[in-house]
């Protein structure tokens, strides 16, 4: 479901009906699942799955048979193999696992075109490789030893009950937490001190606090011998006042005051980033100013320290095999701005689309954009289990096995336990594994393209030092932790070459909101949903907007008429909403609807890159309010 959590889970069955409950005995999961999963359940049996293959005819679709359906991609494929980079595969996040992964092997097996980049965390992930050479967090369970926690933007609740679940317990032992956000996020009961704070600016106040740790001489210079451009990126933050730091970000200086003393005198503060802060043009820039700041207050390579971001879901897996061993050359699209470059490309034009893991539409920027450039392509096709915005773009429908459906090997990009995931539910007759697909699909094709059998591919992926363990021993055991250092970085030694940390060397001003646009729109996760490729079963109902009781959304908008959310790419009806504490500048949409049922907000949103990492930068879109 590309959570972070990777719950274990126990399934129990009586007939037809079915039941889920987290783990107990598993270490994180601890017993505890959100309504996201227990949602998923009623999605394998709703009336709307489809199970059988689809193929367009004029504005309709017909059911036809996995043998026609197979032969008419074998096709496709055929007849483009001379030119494969006309072929482009966009794979999502949608649903993870070794053998969802091994699908990218079909695919560079054939020289097809790829997307690179991401819809997510990209910018997070780099900003962290450029500074401190990798990007690793503590174990997670070692906030418990934090005597403070500052939260830059994540919204706990929402995107990882069990982060929650520990930041709680800390709480109960005593340790304080400072949420920095606009608003807009449910961390009001796990806070003790919240500073409300200008979208997209999170850098000056990082840069703000660093300039006091300079002016008081409270940086150990034991910590700057571990560093490298230091005088380049001191000279860049004395450069700016502390007054213009604090106007940049619309903070008050008591705000500067206390946020310096948590990180300078409150003993080991753990920071978290929120993967919303990297979803702006200068993204990269900000979270690196907030490491920055951790490295410098002398808590990074110390227990109840660290920078908190997203591991990556495969770190403890081994998929080098996925790669094709002749490493043919292949073209790739940044996928925050897919539209654009399917659009744009040339020598050769994307003749042929295959899509799974993602409804690109909805979840891409631009949405508008990818509808005229699939319209545009000669055939698409998408494996999915529902009829999202993207499928309605397609030629070609076939259908799905999900979860629970499915066997499979997954990491967390929360936790280190790699899990094995067994097959617990019948799937549709009529629906196929991802991994089938293609390998009955390449079994169709001159020269075949061969794939290996399904244990292979996991004994494979448990081929790592870090992990030790074979394939029948975690599927007896269910999980097994790879064997990592619980506190990274430790002794300051970094991943870069020389073990050294890099400091950022640019700061660049953030631009005024464009004339008549005067609200930043932030598109925050939902509780119920963590994509859009999941149906949004409460879309019932226009899509409601929050604003704070100081924005200009009020001014002069009737909440009780007509009310559009409107930027320069068009408009779509909502419901406006009062929302205390939401800073002024700031509208809130909770993404995750459908176009089709009336959501859609990334129609709204110009597709545009971040400044490190290719990611894409959704909050950078200014909106207004106005009835209509």
């Amino acid at each position: 479901m590309d959570c972070p959590d990777a719950c274990s889970l126990l399934i129990e069955t009586d007939g037809d009906t079915c039941s889920v409950k987290g783990n107990p005995e598993h270490p994180v999961t601890a017993g505890l699942i959100c309504a996201k999963i227990k949602k998923h359940i009623r999605r394998l049996k709703h009336p709307d799955r489809i199970v059988c293959p689809m193929r367009r005819v004029g504005d309709t679709w017909e059911e036809i048979t996995w043998d026609a359906a197979l032969d008419l991609c074998a096709e496709k494929i055929q007849g483009l193999r001379t030119d494969p980079a006309a072929i482009l595969h966009i794979m999502g996040s949608g649903a993870k696992g070794v053998l969802k992964e091994a699908s990218q092997l079909f695919f560079d097996r054939l020289g097809a075109s790829r997307v690179r980049g991401s819809l997510c965390d990209s910018t997070g992930i780099m900003s962290y490789v450029y500074g401190f050479g990798s990007r690793i967090n503590h174990g997670i369970d070692d906030l418990l030893q934090a005597a403070r926690i500052v939260n830059w933007g994540k919204d706990f609740p929402r995107s990882s009950i069990h982060t929650a679940a520990v930041v709680r317990k800390a709480r109960r032992q005593g340790t304080m937490v400072m949420t920095i956000s606009p608003g807009g996020d449910g961390n009001d009961s796990f806070s003790d001190h919240h500073i409300c704070i200008r979208p997209g600016t999170d850098r000056f106040l990082a840069a703000a606090v660093l300039r006091r740790f300079i002016e008081t001489d409270r940086i150990d210079p034991e910590i700057l011998k571990h560093t490298r451009k230091w005088e380049t990126f001191r000279k860049l933050i004395e450069n700016r006042s502390s007054a213009s730091l604090a106007a940049a970000c619309d903070v008050a200086a008591s705000d500067i005051d206390t946020l310096f003393s948590w990180y300078a005198d409150a003993g080991p503060t753990a920071t978290f980033i929120g993967a919303g802060l990297q979803r702006y043009s200068h993204g990269g820039e900000t979270v690196r100013f907030i490491n920055s700041l951790a490295l410098v207050s002398g808590n990074i390579g110390r227990s109840g320290g660290g920078s908190y971001f997203h591991f990556h879901s495969y770190r403890n897996l081994n998929l080098e095999w996925i790669k094709d061993p002749e490493r043919k050359k292949r073209r790739s699209f940044k996928l925050p701005i897919i539209g654009r470059e399917i659009l744009s490309a040339r020598n050769p034009p994307v003749q042929m689309i295959w899509i799974n893991g993602t409804n690109i539409v909805n979840q891409a920027a631009g949405s508008k954009e990818t509808i005229e450039a699939l319209g545009k392509t000669g055939f698409v096709v998408v494996v999915d289990a529902f009829m999202t915005d993207t499928a309605e773009r397609a030629d070609l429908f076939l259908p799905s096995s999900l979860m629970l459906e499915q066997e499979d090997i997954i990491g967390s990009y929360l936790h280190d336990y790699v899990q094995y995931l067994e097959p617990v539910l019948d799937k549709p007759e009529s629906a196929k594994d991802d991994y089938d697909i293609l390998c009955a699909l390449g079994n169709r094709l001159e020269p075949a393209v061969e794939m290996p059998e399904k244990d292979r591919c996991f004994e494979n992926a448990l081929n790592l030092p870090v992990l030790g363990i074979s394939l029948d021993t975690l599927k007896n055991l269910k999980w097994a932790r790879a064997d990592r250092p619980h506190i990274p970085y430790a002794g300051l030694r970094f991943d870069h070459s020389d073990g050294n940390y890099r400091f950022p060397t640019l700061l660049y001003d953030e631009p005024p909101a464009p004339e008549g646009f005067p609200l930043r729109l932030l598109t925050l996760v939902r509780k119920g949903v963590m994509h859009s490729q999941m149906m949004a079963e409460d879309q019932t109902d226009l899509p409601a907007v929050w604003a704070g009781p100081e924005s200009e959304a009020f001014k002069g908008v009737d909440p009780k008429k007509d009310v559009f959310l409107v930027s320069p790419e068009g408009r779509l009806k909502v419901r406006l909403k009062m929302l205390p504490g939401l800073h002024r500048n700031a509208v809130v949409y909770r993404r995750g609807d459908w176009i089709k049922l009336g959501g859609g907000v990334n129609q709204l949103i110009k597709a545009r890159l971040t400044d490190i990492g290719s990611g894409a930068a959704f909050y950078d879109q200014y909106v207004r309010l106005e009835n209509g």
